[in-house]
């Protein structure tokens, strides 16, 4: 199947990742912003945006805290799905996948090379958690700042999921609504992808 132009090669991690690098000089505000979509224990779905924070060489990796609504739903059902929309660039990329922890070194240095106010917001956020009152969560910020000052660790309940895909689609603005749709589909990632061209 003839797939040029900006949907042409045979890696879709690295077509996603030149996608990302286009947007990143496109997009006003967070380029890696994606709507991450999961389902509770009775099968009712959720979405919310995170950031994408890297694209492996088979994964796409995001950072949240393990006691959230999300982690929670992510951790019983292991499977996630995203959407990643870019309208400076009128494409899109929709994931559907299996989810495991990035609880490491990798979760250490990302955790290292956010902004103080982030690493130490991270720590008083019991996120999606019952929350009283503004001033409480900033009382927490303020005796988290005390207790570890410019170098708080990465909280144990605290890190990364890489979310690996059995589908993958591009997606791309056609006139006349006839859009351009590539569908990439592996039953495991030992597995070979097939690719196939999708009605608009």
């Amino acid at each position: 199947m003839a797939r040029g132009g900006i949907f042409a090669g045979s890696d879709p991690f690295a077509i996603a990742r030149s996608w990302l690098a286009e947007a990143e000089g496109a997009e006003p505000n967070d380029a890696n912003a994606m709507a991450l979509a999961t389902v509770d224990a009775a099968g009712m779905p959720n979405v919310r945006m995170v950031l994408l924070k890297d694209i492996e060489a088979d994964a796409f990796v995001f950072y949240t805290n393990y006691t959230s609504r999300k982690a929670e739903e992510i951790e019983s059902a292991g499977k996630a799905a995203f959407v990643i929309h870019w309208k400076s660039l009128r494409r899109q990329i929709r994931v559907r996948g299996t989810v495991t922890r990035e609880a490491g070194e990798k979760a250490d240095a990302y955790f290292a090379s956010r902004s103080l106010k982030s690493r130490l917001g991270a720590w008083a956020s019991h996120q999606s958690q019952p929350l009283s009152s503004r001033a409480a969560l900033m009382a927490r910020v303020a005796k988290i700042t005390a207790r570890y000052g410019a170098s708080p660790p990465r909280p144990p309940f605290w890190g990364g999921y890489r979310i690996v895909p059995e589908e993958i689609e591009f997606w791309a603005d056609g006139a006349y609504r006839l859009h351009d749709r590539f569908r990439w589909i592996r039953a495991s990632d030992r597995e070979s992808w097939q690719v196939t061209r999708l009605n608009p």
